[in-house]
């Protein structure tokens, strides 16, 4: 490209080594990046609402109360090896590219889930089809500890800086649209085929329906181009050894230590946001079912709808971060938590249809506050270099710790306490947690990456930028 050096933005202009978007890639970016997050929690939804019925499959011999704690036992198992997908696939990420990592993610998330539903039952082969599942479990979390945090570090380094949040929300969008679709289609088999038939075997559709479904997601993300705030990296790189090297090298040891200020920070708001997003999404067809004893199809018809709104509504809540900040929306989102918890459960367990459908509004409206803005804040903790390693492992630490766990430490709580509340003061006490870490954390909305060049939308606007900078100098 040429320079100029005219300052009424004729054309053509000088956009020095700063990113002008094309539109076009960013929309295949951003539908990449969103099919896989469908993908991902396409699974989480199949499963979380299959709980009450997968148990008296895999496990018939025990009772009611211990099914349901085992099944939610295998829910918690597919984060134990996340931390450690987050390291390898991270640490590979920085290294060889982004996009290369994200094809590999969403093909061992697909077909894990595509296996499930080929897998022998207790009447067939006893206690191993239960463990073939927990084993099955622990691979998706495995790859899954890499599929998020590389969607979210590759959109944005591709998105306007301008427009980050609201371009990084479609993955939480996708997030929860995939575990509606995958909720939506267990409701519908048990409604249209009843409970019966789910367990003589119709269990199985949801999860091999995960096959076409991972192809299509799959073609589209291959589609995709390289970051180019990967691509700048490399090509620097390049530049300062005179090497053509393809990759990068990275040390993960040293990047802890260079950023274990936003480690922890990472770690802390995963914790908060997820204690509630797990809490609504995983367990409250559980909690709705077994706990006040709802009809469990109903109970899955109440929750979908408003599933469906807090994933349209997630960018939406992402641009409002652009235009406000990011900490107006997170703060907003742990006091709603703080505050709105014990009135939520409260309206849960009052028996009618308009308290149940309110208080599941009350906890899913913080979740989107939390979700919708959080995706564009944990990537600008870190340098591009080290960006999704550094993102792996502290975002999957604690999702392993707070978030896959919560249904299971949540349905604990109410049975050892016989307290229905336990659940919201545990939700409150993670957003108090969370609420520390909001106060400390760097507003970075409209701001460039951490060690990146500004992205910007348009040519007229990078020469601005570099007029700006000419001038300062």
């Amino acid at each position: 490209m040429t320079t100029s050096n005219h300052a009424d933005f004729t054309g053509p202009y000088d956009t020095g080594t700063i990113n002008v978007v094309k539109r076009r890639q960013l929309r295949r970016t951003v539908l990449g990046t969103f099919v896989g997050n469908v993908m991902e929690w396409y699974d989480v939804g199949v499963f979380g609402y299959l709980i009450v019925t997968l148990g008296p499959v895999f496990l018939p011999e025990a009772d009611t109360a211990a099914q349901v704690v085992f099944m939610l036992g295998t829910f918690a198992s597919t984060y134990l090896l996340r931390p450690l997908g987050g390291l390898f696939f991270g640490w590979l990420g920085d290294k060889i590219g982004r996009k290369r990592v994200l094809f590999m993610t969403l093909a061992l998330v697909a077909s894990a889930t595509f296996a499930i539903g080929l897998l022998p039952v207790y009447a067939t082969v006893g206690i191993l089809g239960s463990v073939l599942l927990v084993l099955l479990k622990m691979l998706q979390g495995f790859s899954a500890g890499g599929e998020f945090t590389g969607a979210i570090t590759f959109i944005s380094e591709s998105a306007p800086d301008k427009k980050r949040g609201f371009y990084a929300a479609f993955l939480d969008a996708g997030s929860y649209m995939g575990f509606a679709l995958g909720a939506a289609l267990v409701t519908a088999l048990q409604v249209f085929f009843g409970q019966q038939a789910m367990l003589d075997g119709l269990w199985r559709a949801p999860f091999l329906v995960a096959g076409p479904i991972g192809l299509i997601a799959i073609y589209l993300r291959l589609r995709v181009e390289e970051s180019p705030q990967f691509n700048a990296l490399l090509e620097a790189r390049r530049h300062e050894t005179g090497a053509r090297r393809d990759r990068m090298k990275l040390n993960p040891i040293r990047a802890f230590a260079e950023n274990w200020r936003a480690l922890l920070m990472v770690i802390v708001l995963v914790a908060a946001a997820n204690s509630a997003g797990y809490a609504f999404t995983s367990y409250m067809p559980t909690y709705l079912s077994t706990v006040l004893e709802h009809d469990a199809v109903q109970s899955n018809l109440i929750s979908l709808p408003l599933l469906l709104l807090m994933a349209c509504s997630m960018p939406l809540v992402g641009m409002l971060s652009d235009r406000v900040g990011r900490k107006p929306v997170l703060f907003g989102a742990s006091i709603w938590v703080i505050v709105l918890s014990v009135p939520a459960f409260a309206l849960l367990g009052n028996d009618s249809l308009a308290g149940t459908i309110l208080g599941l509004a009350l906890i899913g409206i913080p979740v989107a506050l939390y979700m919708g803005t959080l995706a564009s804040t944990y990537p600008a903790l870190f340098p591009t270099s080290s960006r999704t390693t550094n993102l792996g492992v502290s975002y999957n630490i604690s999702i392993a710790v707070f978030g896959g766990t919560a249904p299971l430490v949540i349905d604990a709580l109410i049975r050892a306490t016989g307290n229905q509340f336990a659940a919201a003061f545990y939700l409150i006490g993670m957003s108090i947690i969370g609420l520390v870490a909001i106060t400390l954390l760097r507003e970075s909305a409209g701001h460039p990456l951490k060690g990146s060049e500004p992205n910007v939308e348009t040519e007229r606007e990078a020469h601005a930028l570099n007029l700006q900078r000419t001038a300062r100098q």
